[in-house]
């Protein structure tokens, strides 16, 4: 199994998270793969610029989740882990990387979010992400 070191973001503006729809149809968190020598914080606010062209800043660590699929192009199976961080956006303007196969994006209230987002890990990663974000707000 191929194992992936990655790093992601769970990006807030206000009361709202942004989430990305890729290729599949799926409703997912900015986040990429570490390469030799990355620090994980430097690939998370990367990846959120690349794929979303919010300059967020981090607020503090989200977690760690990870998951495992069978990369049909790779053809073995590959499991992916994922360190995240809660970021905050300085603005609501984004621009969706549709060359990094994004279909559409974007900020949404958290029930909304919690309601499109596509995997479980992911849905309880929002809400404790935003559970902490809001108390570190006040």
């Amino acid at each position: 199994m191929l194992v992936r070191n990655c790093a992601g973001g769970v990006v807030f503006y206000n009361d709202r998270v942004f989430l990305l729809k890729n290729e599949k149809g799926e409703w997912v968190l900015p986040k990429g793969v570490m390469r030799n020598g990355d620090m994980t914080y430097e690939v998370a606010l990367q990846r959120v610029k690349e794929e979303t062209g919010i300059s967020a800043e981090i607020v503090s660590p989200a977690g760690r989740t990870s998951y495992e699929f069978f990369s049909v192009s790779r053809q073995r199976p590959v499991c992916n882990k994922i360190t995240w961080y809660i970021m905050k956006s300085p603005t609501d303007k984004y621009i969706v990387n549709h060359e990094d196969k994004f279909t559409d994006g974007g900020f949404f209230e958290i029930q909304e979010a919690m309601n499109l987002v596509t995997y479980s890990q992911d849905k309880s990663l929002v809400y404790l992400s935003f559970k902490r974000f809001k108390e570190q707000a006040s």
